[in-house]
């Protein structure tokens, strides 16, 4: 099966067909948050650190970091991308201990992101542009790490879903070219506004069904872009990502802190017995019961996993 290992410094997450739905959360991105992209002009990282401990208080199993900040004084993201990336990267993996995604459409962010990361993030991301493979798969060879590879070319985004698989074959092999194997490229096959194109929902779980069959790569998505421009966009995304993970989509770059989404995340592992005995979903109950009885999600998640380690530890001493 295929297997696609990310490392941070102390731990190990694997996307993969017979793994756990993969939670990318994406808040630590400045792109149309004008809050953040001024703090992060100024230097202040307090957002980005609310961001990554929340996120992962909440479930993400990786966190994105984005720096692609516009700056005022400054609008040259070639100057300006690389060492604020530096700076996000040390930071965050300095408060929490997941893998990180590093996203840039800057190749010298991505290079700095690479150099300041620890253990083994994934890129983002390579597309099936000349210039972009060439710039970008050198990289993921050097270093060794996974990439997205998102399903557009040179002609743009088509909405064929055919065009769209054509693209990511192409990565794939130009990959293999570089050494790169399969199970290091994770292909975003690129979901449609379902309010545009009323069988977005259908091609995309088609699509991802022929990548996994065909080609043997894992998936990931931008989640909420089968909502744009609808009302509801939390209950029509809880609605497609079970869909998604049954048709065989691996992963997901998404909001963790939007329960209602995690929640159907976890329903859908469950039932696809990716959460053995139920572990997991039984966890996430009783954190909703502490919510609800006026914890914070970060305290009442902290505090279930507390208690988890303490019966792991009680059974190990008693062995």
């Amino acid at each position: 099966m295929t297997r696609t290992v990310l490392e941070s410094k102390t731990k190990t997450v694997v996307i993969g067909f017979d793994e756990p739905f993969c939670v990318i959360g994406e808040r630590i991105n400045p792109t149309g948050r004008k809050k953040l992209a001024a703090e992060l002009e100024a230097g202040n990282f307090s957002t980005v650190e609310k961001d990554a401990l929340e996120q992962v208080a909440c479930g993400a199993m990786v966190l994105d970091i984005n720096a692609g900040v516009v700056y005022n004084s400054n609008p040259d993201p070639n100057l300006t991308e690389p060492p604020l990336m530096t700076s996000m990267v040390q930071l965050v993996q300095g408060l929490v201990d997941v893998p990180l995604c590093i996203d840039s459409s800057v190749p010298g962010a991505l290079k700095a992101g690479l150099e300041a990361a620890e253990g083994r993030p994934l890129l983002n991301s390579v597309t099936g542009e000349e210039e972009r493979l060439e710039l970008v798969l050198p990289l993921v060879k050097k270093y060794n790490v996974p990439v997205v590879a998102i399903s557009n070319d040179d002609t743009g985004i088509s909405e064929d879903p055919d065009v769209r698989f054509e693209v990511a074959k192409k990565i794939v092999q130009r990959a293999a070219d570089f050494g790169i194997p399969a199970h290091d490229i994770v292909v975003d096959p690129l979901v449609m506004p379902i309010g545009a194109m009323a069988t977005a929902g259908q091609q995309v779980f088609a699509l991802v069904k022929r990548l996994r069959e065909e080609l043997g790569v894992n998936t990931t998505c931008g989640a909420s872009n089968i909502s744009f421009g609808l009302p509801n966009r939390h209950g029509i995304n809880a609605a497609f990502l079970p869909m998604a993970i049954s048709a065989g989509m691996t992963s997901a770059i998404m909001n963790p802190v939007r329960q209602v989404e995690m929640e159907a995340i976890r329903a859908a592992n469950l039932l696809m017995n990716h959460d053995p005995n139920g572990g997991e979903w039984i966890r996430f109950s009783k954190v909703l019961e502490a919510v609800e009885g006026g914890m914070t999600f970060a305290e009442a998640s902290a505090a279930q996993s507390s208690a988890a380690s303490g019966r792991r530890g009680g059974r190990r001493a008693r062995a």
